[in-house]
């Protein structure tokens, strides 16, 4: 399925592509090839206009390594597989405002409403992905070595480009894009495009089969819950169940770039895995510095997958360039200033200079790895490492065990600083953040080190990834459960009235909130794993990039549910027997509440499932509550003539007519 030799090509007069269709899955497709003289020249964009001038500039520059390899030999082919995000130019409004800005402005307009109008104002504000702020860019690199041609060689990149960052969907359509370009050429984009075309949308969370050629991808997409409202994301999926606590596949993903190899990219600093996990937690900035693109990339997609189930909502960059238009405001941050809550992933050295004050940095990866055989251009979308004589030879199992020689060299490389690796990569990890987690010994002895085997290793990365995942996803789902009540949904209490507004969430308040936890403790799971300060964690968690965007979509998500709850309840609700146990003024307020809750169903913006039939209900009801009212109650009510058509016997006008 990776080969092109496996695809098969259909003629030219069955290609039809549908392009609204396929904006579900792409922006568009470029070729872009690296001219000595010009620099990146985009060759091919496919569809035209997909991008803006400026867009396609960034795209180039970010669409090749930084420089070419030199522990390839003469006269040979290299791909490598690879991804960026970059922001799009398009909507300047909304370009450089955090997600945490964007939130802190819907809490404000949301705290004047009750709670089922922000429901239905939630339900009517569905982006689409054309209002992103960020496009993701998969690349496919391939570099030839050839002494006759001039300076010795040439780049050229196939890039697909998207709002959604489905790795484990692009990564394989690269291996089947990417050498089928170089064999047919330009009519690939066609074919490639009319196949995505067809594919059905994409549901976040479930199982997908995308067939492409005589192949069919399998993949998994990542659940909403975790995936940015501006990627076109309904609001209704992010009500939708998540998946088990500890689900019983590995392939089932629980947060972005599930598929990321952990062990494989983490291998020799798994100790620091934990301080990496709280940095993530609390919205730390970190540069992530790598030898090529697919290591960096790696680094990062692991890093975010790290805090599963968490919505991350810092800024990540899989691989940033000195293109990039925000690296000039990062270059110029004044002495002193706070360094964006970001993760940089990055290959050039200049950066160590550069970004200085960036508080942690991260090297990881090997520079004699070949580019082709990096983990991110050749693992499966399991996460699965390849096998035979060309797969990857990782370095043993490290866990930082104290010896003298260990000892040294930490404090060495803690006195030298980043800089030293202008001089030698080697893995290391500098940041003066004093972690609350320990790490956990049970983990790292489960993990199985299978020496220099490259089959032994492929299965044994596949049950190491296992292993680390599920801790960290207990891990934080434990941290996360403290704040369940705050976004938990109530449902009318048996033989109340399901008319009335259904009670608020509870106010969440950040003291409070400290006050109690830190009484009654975080649980037996986490108390086992902190440091006695582990409320410490919590207060730079609330304080953190993270926090509220996560709680306010949570909250929004049970005030969804809390009203589908009630909804249900109203519609099967008998009135004559609420009627009968009412005071006068207790049915008065019951005609008013339900008319509030009809004029919401009529003026509703999304239609629902049995929405005409809850309209119908609603209005039966209103009509029961109607007559038995006073008749000079009666006679003020139809005074009004929109309150009249409400209340008459006749039809109740559809949707479509109104």
């Amino acid at each position: 399925m990776s080969r092109s030799a496996s695809f098969l090509v259909r003629s030219e007069a069955d290609l039809k592509v549908d392009e609204k269709s396929l904006q579900q899955w792409v922006v568009g497709f470029c070729i872009i090839r690296f001219d000595l003289e010009q620099g990146q020249l985009i060759e091919e964009c496919y569809p035209a206009g997909c991008l803006t001038h400026n867009e396609e500039l960034e795209v180039a520059f970010s669409s090749f390594p930084d420089s070419v390899s030199q522990n390839h030999n003469r006269s040979s082919i290299h791909d490598c597989i690879f991804f960026f995000r970059v922001r799009r130019q398009g909507n300047p409004q909304v370009a450089h405002l955090p997600s945490s800005e964007i939130v802190e402005v819907n809490k404000t307009q949301a705290s004047q409403m009750t709670a089922s109008d922000k429901v239905l104002k939630q339900r009517s504000k569905i982006q689409t992905g054309a209002n992103s702020r960020y496009l993701y860019g998969f690349v496919f690199n391939r570099q030839r070595h050839d002494e006759r041609l001039k300076r010795g060689g040439e780049q050229k990149s196939v890039v697909i480009l998207s709002h959604n960052p489905f790795s484990s969907v692009f990564r394989p359509l690269l291996q089947i894009m990417g050498p089928l370009y170089f064999d047919i050429g330009k009519k690939a984009l066609n074919f490639i495009a009319s196949y995505v075309s067809m594919w059905p949308v994409p549901v976040p969370g479930q199982l997908m089969e995308l067939p492409i050629g005589n192949a069919t991808l399998k993949v998994n997409l990542p659940p909403a819950h975790c995936m940015p409202l501006d990627c076109g994301v309904l609001f209704e999926e992010l009500a939708s169940p998540i998946a088990p606590f500890l689900p019983s596949s590995q392939s089932v993903p629980q947060g972005l770039f599930h598929d990321a190899d952990l062990f494989g990219t983490f291998r020799g600093l798994l100790m620091q895995l934990w301080k990496l996990w709280e940095l993530l937690l609390i919205g730390e900035p970190i540069l992530i510095i790598a030898p090529t693109p697919p290591q960096c990339c790696e680094a990062v997609a692991g890093l975010v997958s790290l805090v599963a189930p968490l919505l991350c909502s810092i800024d990540f960059r899989p691989y940033f360039t000195i293109h990039d238009p925000d690296f000039a405001h990062l270059n110029s941050l004044q002495e002193g200033a706070a360094f964006p809550p970001m993760i940089l992933g990055v290959t050039n050295l200049f950066f160590l200079k550069s970004l200085r004050r960036i508080p942690h940095v991260l090297s990881v990866g090997n520079p004699v790895m070949n580019a082709a055989r990096l983990p991110f251009s050749a693992r499966a979308s399991t996460g699965r490492i390849p096998a035979g004589p060309e797969g990857l030879s990782l370095p043993n199992l490290s866990l930082n065990r104290f010896t003298p020689s260990n000892f040294l060299n930490a404090m060495k490389l803690r006195r030298d600083g980043p800089l030293c690796l202008m001089t030698e990569h080697k893995e290391a990890f500098w940041s003066s953040y004093a972690p609350i987690t320990k790490p956990d010994t049970s983990i790292l002895n489960r993990l199985i080190d299978a020496g220099m085997s490259p089959r032994v290793e492929e299965s044994m990365s596949v049950v190491n990834n296992d292993i680390l995942r599920r801790h960290f996803l207990e891990l934080t789902t434990n941290f996360l459960a403290p704040f369940g009540p705050y976004y938990r949904p109530t449902t009318p209490s048996e033989g109340s009235s399901p008319y009335v507004d259904p009670p608020p969430l509870p106010t969440f308040n950040a003291e409070d909130f400290l006050s109690s936890l830190s009484a009654r403790g975080p649980g037996k799971f986490l108390l086992k794993r902190m440091k006695s300060n582990w409320l410490d964690l919590y207060r730079r968690f609330l304080k953190g990039h993270n926090f509220l965007p996560w709680f306010q979509r949570k909250r929004a998500v049970a005030e969804q549910e809390q009203y589908r709850m009630w909804r249900q309840a109203r519609m099967r609700a008998d009135i004559q027997h609420f009627i009968a146990r009412m005071s006068e003024l207790e049915i008065v307020d019951t005609f008013n509440a339900i008319e509030r809750h009809l004029l919401g169903e009529l003026q509703s913006t999304t239609l629902e499932a049995g929405s005409d039939a809850t309209s119908s209900k609603l209005r039966e009801d209103l009509q029961a509550v109607f007559h038995v009212l006073p008749k000079d109650m009666q006679q003020l009510m139809l005074m009004n003539p929109e309150r009249a058509a409400l209340v008459r016997d006749d039809e109740l006008p559809s949707k479509s007519t109104r």
